[in-house]
């Protein structure tokens, strides 16, 4: 663009820089409006598994929003969360946790959540072996304890706040009340560590025994929940903050007609286990801000 200011005179140059200033403006708004819009998700499976499932819902959108509607699934939480604040992604599934470290960095908006079972929060849990006596929070000082990742809401954070609110004259659960952790990487991984001698207690999602099923029949009679922390607010639907209002506004009126589209829901709950989608507001998410806030200098976000 410069060489041609160079060539031509002022007056052209200006005609130049003033339709710049035109495609900035168009830049802009493709942005916030984009011809195709591109849906993030993050794998709880296999993640061509997650790709192929989501396709009937990114074509049902396309229908509704009338225009394509790509899904795409991302390595981590917090490549979702990257992607959208450099506008690469315009929706993303984000968990709690998530949603808050993506508003904060990006401004990255909320606009619904999850129900299941009737709720749109859940608890974490404290499990054991049901034949290990251990039946309060109380008794488990000294004990193993695991844990799927230090940026689990319900695995890590909100157990080990709950632990030193609980119990009297601890600051730090993994150091002061257990004898010993074990990061195990998944939530199912930590109630097999427990189910096999391996470690005392885990901390889950309520009620991930039900995942082990399969492998583990028993599980629910072998494994025994001994306490709950308080409530954590549901995944979110969150989009990037430049999207344009009225596009936003569709996308939400789209996910909540899914409520009336059995189809729709159950791929849903195929993917994340959902029952319905229902409206949700930033201040919801205050309670995990809260927790962040006390263990931020221990999460690193690419955990996420």
């Amino acid at each position: 663009m410069k060489r041609y200011v160079y060539m031509f005179s002022i007056l052209t140059g200006a005609m130049l820089l003033s339709g710049c200033g035109d495609d900035d403006n168009e830049a802009a708004e493709t942005e916030g409006n984009p011809d195709e819009i591109v849906m993030g998700f993050v794998p709880t499976t296999d993640s061509d598994e997650i790709a192929s499932t989501v396709e009937p819902l990114a074509e049902r959108l396309s229908e509704i929003l009338d225009r394509p509607v790509e899904g795409t699934v991302m390595t981590s939480f917090s490549a979702l969360v990257e992607a959208m604040g450099n506008g690469q992604a315009h929706i993303g599934f984000l968990p709690a946790f998530g949603y808050v470290q993506g508003n904060e960095e990006y401004g990255i908006e909320v606009m619904l959540k999850s129900e299941r079972d009737g709720a749109d929060s859940y608890r974490a849990q404290y499990v054991v072996r049901a034949d290990s006596g251990l039946e309060t929070l109380e008794d488990l000082e000294g004990t193993q304890w695991t844990f799927p990742d230090v940026a689990s809401p319900a695995g890590y954070l909100f157990p080990a706040a709950h632990i030193g609110e609980e119990i009297d004259g601890v600051q730090d659960a993994e150091t002061e009340f257990f004898s010993g952790v074990l990061e195990a990487g998944s939530h199912d991984n930590a109630l097999i560590a427990v189910m096999e001698g391996e470690m005392d207690v885990a901390t889950t999602y309520e009620d991930a025994r039900e995942v082990m099923l399969d492998d583990y029949p028993d599980a629910m009679e072998d494994l025994t929940v001994i306490d709950y922390t308080d409530d954590i607010p549901n995944d979110t639907i969150s989009i990037m903050p430049e999207l344009d209002e009225g596009l936003a506004d569709d996308i939400k009126e789209a996910f909540l007609q899914f409520n009336e589209e059995e189809e729709m829901i159950q791929i849903m709950n195929d993917v994340y286990r959902w029952d319905a989608i229902v409206e949700a507001e930033d201040s919801d998410y205050d309670i995990v801000r809260e927790t962040y806030e006390a263990f931020r200098d221990e999460i690193d976000v690419d955990d996420l």
